[in-house]
C-alpha cells in the first residue's frame, strides 16, 4: 500500500467548464469565468473586491506594490512561513523581520510583533498556518496604532474564520492561493482579496500590466494606456473555469476534510495525552478548515525516525517549513535574535495525509502506524497505549 501525502480533487464539472471557455473564445484574462470566480468570493465572503492571480506568490507582489513599499521599509511577518511570504517584500527592496511562532502554535506571537516596530516599519504579514487564525484583533489594533499595512497571508485560510470574520477579509489586503495542494484548486492560482478601498481603483491597474485596460472594456474610459507600474497578474480564463468548478463545491469539500482532520485529532488524542506528541492546538477564535493535520515530536531525531517508520509503512507523512531567518539567502542579513518556537516546529512538525478522497479504512491504517511507532520504539509509558487505542477504536466504529 502507498498513501500518498496529498490528492488532488476533482468534481467533475472542471473538464466542463474549461471546454465552455474555450468555445467562449475568451482564454486569455478577465474572462467568463474570471468574473465568476470574483462575484462568488466577494459574495460568498463579503469581501470589497477579488482579484484571481496566477499564484498566491503573485497576490503578495501585486500588495507589496499596493503598500508602496520600498527599499529600507520593514516588514514583520513570521520566520515560519513559506518563502513567497518574504520573496514579494524582498523584491520591493524591505527588509524583513522575522517573528517567533507561539510555543504551542505556529502562528506569528502577535505579543511579540510590537517589540519589532520602528519608524522604518510599513506592514504586517500575518500567516494563517493550516487555515488557523492569528490573533488579528491585536494585530489589527497593532496597526492602527502605528499606522501599519496588515497584509493576510491567507494561502491556506480559505473558508475559515477569526471570530466568524472569514480569513483574508480582515487586513486592508489578504492573498489566497490554489494551488494543487490546497483545499480549492485550480493546478496554480491564487487571488488578491481587496478589503481597503484606498486601493480598489490601483489594484485592478496593477493587475492588467499597469494599465486601465479593464476600466477601458468596461466602457469607463475611451481608450487605454501605461498608468502605473503592474505586471500582467491574471490567470487565463481556463484556469479561473476549474477554479470555478472548485468554488461551486467549497462546502462539501472541505465538510469532508474538516471530517478527516477531526477523525484524526480523536484518534491520536491517546498519544497525546501520554505525551508522546502534541496535537493542534485551535484558539477559541479560530475555526479549522482541514487543510492540514499535523503532530509536533519531541524532538528532529524522533520526527526523523516517525517520518521514516510511516514511509516503510507506504504512509508518505513528511515535515513542513525551514525557518526562513536560518536560510541560506537570509542567514547573514538576520539581526541574531533566537527564535526557538519557530525552530521547534521546524524540527518536530510532521504533516500526516489529508485530502478529500482519504476514506476511513486508509486513517485508520495510518493511526495504528503512529500508534505502532510508539508502543515499540519509543519510550513512553507504552503500558497505557493499547487500552486507550481500544477505547478509541470501541469508540468511532459504534458511531
Amino acid at each position: 500500500m502507498t498513501i500518498e501525502f496529498n490528492k488532488p480533487h476533482l468534481t467533475g464539472k472542471e473538464a466542463h467548464y474549461m471546454y465552455e471557455a474555450v468555445h467562449n473564445r475568451h482564454i486569455s484574462g478577465n474572462g467568463v469565468f474570471t468574473k465568476r470566480c470574483h462575484q462568488f468570493i466577494e459574495k460568498k465572503y463579503g469581501i470589497n473586491k477579488c482579484l484571481l492571480t496566477t499564484s498566491c506568490t503573485d497576490a503578495l507582489e501585486m500588495a507589496a506594490i499596493l503598500s508602496n513599499i520600498r527599499p529600507g521599509d520593514e516588514v514583520i511577518m513570521p520566520a515560519f512561513t513559506f518563502v513567497s511570504t518574504a520573496n514579494a517584500f524582498v523584491l520591493r527592496g524591505a527588509k524583513i523581520v522575522f517573528a517567533d511562532s507561539y510555543s504551542h502554535n505556529p502562528n506569528i506571537d502577535a505579543s511579540k510583533i510590537e517589540e519589532l516596530i520602528t519608524e522604518k516599519t510599513k506592514a504586517i504579514i500575518p500567516v494563517h498556518y493550516s487555515g488557523v487564525a492569528c490573533d488579528m484583533d491585536m494585530i489589527m489594533e497593532l496597526a492602527k496604532k502605528y499606522n501599519l499595512i496588515v497584509i493576510e497571508d491567507a494561502a491556506q485560510a480559505i473558508d475559515s474564520y477569526y471570530k466568524g470574520r472569514p480569513l483574508g477579509s480582515i487586513g486592508h489586503l489578504g492573498a489566497y492561493s490554489f494551488h494543487e495542494t490546497k483545499n480549492i484548486i485550480s493546478g496554480e492560482g491564487g487571488a488578491l482579496i481587496v478589503n481597503d478601498k484606498q486601493y480598489e481603483n490601483r489594484s485592478e491597474i496593477i493587475w492588467e500590466k499597469g494599465t486601465n485596460r479593464a476600466a477601458f472594456f468596461r466602457g469607463e474610459v475611451n481608450k487605454y494606456g501605461w498608468v502605473d507600474i503592474g505586471s500582467s497578474f491574471l490567470p487565463s480564463d481556463i484556469t479561473a473555469a476549474f477554479l470555478f468548478a472548485q468554488l461551486e463545491e467549497v462546502e462539501k469539500i472541505l465538510e469532508k476534510r474538516k471530517w478527516i482532520w477531526n477523525r484524526y485529532y480523536k484518534a491520536l488524542l491517546p498519544l497525546a495525552q501520554v505525551g508522546c506528541f502534541q496535537l493542534p492546538l485551535i484558539p477559541d477564535y479560530a475555526t479549522i478548515n482541514g487543510h492540514i493535520f499535523y503532530l509536533t515530536c519531541e524532538n528532529l531525531e524522533e520526527r526523523t525516525l516517525l517520518i521514516n517508520y510511516l514511509n516503510q509503512k507506504g504512509i508518505h507523512a513528511i515535515f513542513h517549513y525551514l525557518t526562513l531567518h536560518q536560510s541560506p539567502f537570509f542567514l547573514n542579513q538576520h539581526d541574531g535574535r533566537l527564535l526557538p518556537n519557530a525552530e521547534y516546529f521546524t524540527n518536530c512538525l510532521v504533516r500526516l495525509p489529508l485530502y478529500h478522497d482519504l476514506d476511513e479504512s486508509t486513517i485508520d491504517y495510518i493511526v495504528d502506524a503512529v500508534f505502532e511507532y510508539y508502543e515499540n520504539f519509543v519510550p513512553t509509558p507504552s503500558e497505557l497505549l493499547p487500552e486507550r487505542r481500544k477505547t478509541y477504536l470501541d469508540m468511532v466504529h459504534s458511531t
